[in-house]
């Protein structure tokens, strides 16, 4: 079966669900790179006028990589939820953008029916939207978790703080951290990128945040984002890990590529679950993703960088995540050309991400061989904050040491929140007012009671 459209008296035929969802993908150079994008702006329009026209239900027929030859799609499939998705059951991919944008689908309708979507539902209907339809949909949508505090509550903004150093310095770490926290950061997580993964490493920078959150008492949660093996030694040993960390991708190979498997991502939560250290809730896991890294890794089957991407949002949501980011401009310009992909991108995965039922935050960001800039990126955190972003990075001077990417700063969150009208979660708000840090009303910071000296830095 196949599906045709004729364009400016032009027939255009895309065999196969796969080719057709490539096709109709907003141009980015990874799809250009793997020969899966349209030739022209002809086909493009043809396949976004052929995938409009596609039932819903033809998504649950008809799998981009095959059932008996991916775990991603047999959760997809195994987890689909029929009675969710009898709402939408009767609609083409267009009557869903059409349905999605009216006033019938608020946040309650939206969240009973995260259940019955596929992500390659989510990622058909992200293509055939214009930017202010990814942002007023997104808007819509309310995803809450708690592990220490309660994220992505309306009216909120949560900030990661992202401390890191480029040989894992403790000291380094700790004035970063200071940095943050007297700027509002640290709601969404303290975490820190190793350098290395090596656990006794991690161990001592898990020692260290948390010696920090436990001497001021701050409501929030710590992370050293190493790999999910070096985190279940660490907790084997009796470090105090609150999150798990790990880089997901939305088919089993690049997840193997990740050197994981979803059998393995189970047993680290289990592992975490069992420390209780969560005093509101137990969404525990933190993973990150990325358009292109199934194509870096060649592990996308043929299928464009975008569902892929929105296929990892599945294995996301198996594990009821405190966070989810997509580092959106990371991978490079080979994915991602320039500042017009990047944004598109971000949003999308934004969009997606919500849609499915994800606390979904975006590192917006960039790397410096990118035709990019920081007004690309401005641009895109306004964007995301009114599409209602659960959260963004906060990176000293927005330039990370470490990774050598350019990402968002402690000031640009606080310029969002201020833009926006937006606050910090409920409990580190008030912790930031007992702190005297700031008050809740907004008329300016007070000076900070927190000392250089209990962070080990005088």
């Amino acid at each position: 079966m196949g599906f045709a459209q004729t364009v400016g008296g032009t027939r255009y035929l895309f065999p196969d669900l796969r080719t057709l969802l490539a096709r109709a993908t907003p141009l980015r150079s990874g799809d250009q790179l793997a020969g899966l994008a349209a030739e022209s702006a002809q086909e493009r329009v043809a396949a976004q006028r052929a995938l409009a026209d596609l039932p819903l239900r033809h998504f649950l027929n008809e799998a981009v990589i095959p059932y008996e030859a991916d775990e991603v799609t047999r959760l997809i499939l195994d987890r689909h939820d029929p009675a969710a998705f009898a709402p939408v059951a009767h609609l083409t991919v267009g009557g869903f953008r059409d349905w999605l944008l009216g006033e019938a689908a608020d946040a309650a309708p939206l969240a009973a029916l995260r259940p019955g979507l596929t992500p390659e539902m989510a990622a058909a209907v992200s293509k055939i939207m214009r930017l202010q339809d990814l942002v007023a949909v997104a808007a819509k949508c309310r995803v809450v978790t708690r592990f220490r505090n309660t994220i992505g509550l309306p009216g909120r903004l949560s900030i990661r703080l992202q401390p890191n150093d480029p040989v894992d310095d403790p000291r380094g770490v700790a004035a970063s951290v200071l940095d943050g926290l007297l700027l509002g950061a640290g709601d969404a997580v303290i975490g820190v990128n190793p350098a290395t993964d090596n656990v006794e490493t991690v161990i001592r920078l898990l020692e260290l945040l948390d010696a920090v959150r436990e001497r001021y008492a701050i409501p929030t949660q710590s992370c050293v984002l190493s790999h999910v093996t070096t985190t279940m030694l660490a907790i084997e040993r009796g470090a105090p890990v609150d999150l798990v960390f790990q880089s997901i991708g939305g088919t089993e190979a690049a997840n193997r590529s990740f050197g994981i498997s979803l059998s393995l991502l189970a047993e680290a939560r289990e592992a975490a679950l069992a420390l209780r250290r969560g005093t509101l809730g137990d969404n525990l896991m933190y993973f990150e993703t990325g358009q292109g890294s199934a194509l870096s890794a060649e592990a996308h089957h043929g299928v464009d960088q975008q569902t892929i991407e929105a296929r990892a949002y599945a294995v996301a949501r198996e594990f009821a995540p405190l966070l989810v980011n997509s580092v959106v401009g990371f991978i490079g310009p080979e994915y991602l050309f320039d500042g017009k992909q990047i944004t598109r991108a971000g949003l999308e995965d934004h969009f997606c991400g919500k849609l499915l039922g994800l606390p979904m935050g975006v590192d917006v960001c960039y790397t410096n061989h990118a035709e990019a800039d920081q007004d690309d990126m401005d641009a895109l955190l306004t964007l995301l904050g009114v599409a209602g972003v659960t959260y963004v990075m906060g990176v000293p001077g927005a330039d990370d040491i470490m990774l050598a990417y350019q990402s968002t700063s402690f000031h640009d969150g606080l310029y969002l929140r201020s833009a926006l009208g937006l606050r910090p979660a409920p409990e580190f708000e008030a912790w930031m007012e007992r702190m005297g840090i700031e008050r809740a009303s907004g008329e300016g910071r007070l000076p900070a009671r927190m000392s250089p000296a209990l962070l080990g830095l005088s």
